[in-house]
């Protein structure tokens, strides 16, 4: 199979970001690899948002080709593959948290994500450093 290939429309920081997770489905992906602990292409295609296989196929090649995830077999079954977040996607939970922050700010949001929000507010570097890729000394 073909290695998928980023092209970058410039060397603008926010440009590149974009060019690898600048679509609506991305970040779900990772949303839900680091939320909620998915790591199968089953798993994602019943998170609730109704992904189109060709869709996810897309996504977690380009996810893979920007060094946001890797795959590996998976242990318990030959025909499944495993993903996961490289320490590249990992460093993304700032961002996200940010995101979550925002949205419950601004708009009516999961319960969960309330719940979430309000740990965000009342100790951030906390919540952070569940998902930090730096060793702990």
């Amino acid at each position: 199979m073909k290695r998928k290939k980023i092209t970058y429309r410039s060397d603008c920081p926010i440009s590149t970001a974009l060019d690898i997770f600048g679509d609506k489905w991305s970040l779900l992906i990772i949303r839900d690899m680091l939320f909620k602990g998915k790591n199968t292409y089953g798993e994602f295609l019943k998170g609730g948002e109704n992904i189109a296989t060709n869709i996810l196929a897309d996504r977690l090649a380009l996810l893979e080709a920007g060094g946001i995830i890797s795959k590996t077999a998976h242990p318990g079954s030959k025909t499944k593959v495993l993903y996961k977040l490289t320490p590249k996607g990992i460093d993304l939970a700032p961002l996200m948290v940010e995101m979550i922050a925002w949205s419950e700010k601004y708009h009516q949001v999961h319960p969960e994500a309330i719940a979430f929000a309000k740990e965000i507010k009342k100790d951030k570097a906390a919540v952070l450093a569940r998902f930090s890729t730096t060793p702990k000394t």
